[in-house]
């Protein structure tokens, strides 16, 4: 029994569906990167703002205080921000994992069916092979004899 067309058609859906959530899954990891280098930088405007405050403080120059202060809330506001769209897109991220890894088992069900059909279908040859040598063997030794 030959792997019909529509398997390997199949086969050919699933392999593009598994590539597309793959780059979904590259894209949503992207985003989730890029959330975290700006949490991250957000972080490093706090240290440098609370760096200028601990300098002003050294120097007693009030512009300096109120610019560090003022840094170090703009930055603990941006992280709040932040935050929760971090949160999103980890949960994002986790579900197009979860997508793209189904999609993956499916077509290595669709590629298992296709290779054990194909396997079956050679031992099935291989015999007819074998059978046919045997008939030949046999017909020959029947010539033989009888001449």
């Amino acid at each position: 029994m030959a792997v019909s067309r529509a398997m390997r058609r199949l086969l050919r859906v699933l392999l593009v569906q598994e590539e597309q959530h793959r780059a979904a899954l590259e894209t949503a990891l992207a985003e989730l990167r890029r959330l975290e280098g700006a949490l991250a930088a957000a972080g490093e405007q706090e240290r440098r703002g609370r760096q200028l405050v601990w300098s002003s403080a050294a120097t007693g120059e009030l512009a300096d205080r109120l610019a560090g202060l003022e840094e170090s809330h703009a930055a603990r506001r941006h992280a709040a921000m932040l935050t929760p769209r971090i949160a999103e897109s980890e949960a994002d991220v986790s579900q197009r994992r979860r997508e793209f890894l189904l999609k993956r088992v499916e077509r290595r069900k669709a590629e298992t069916v296709i290779e054990k059909t194909e396997a079956k279908d050679a031992v099935v040859e291989v015999r007819r092979g074998q059978r046919g040598l045997d008939d030949w063997f046999l017909a020959r030794m029947r010539r033989d004899r009888d001449a």
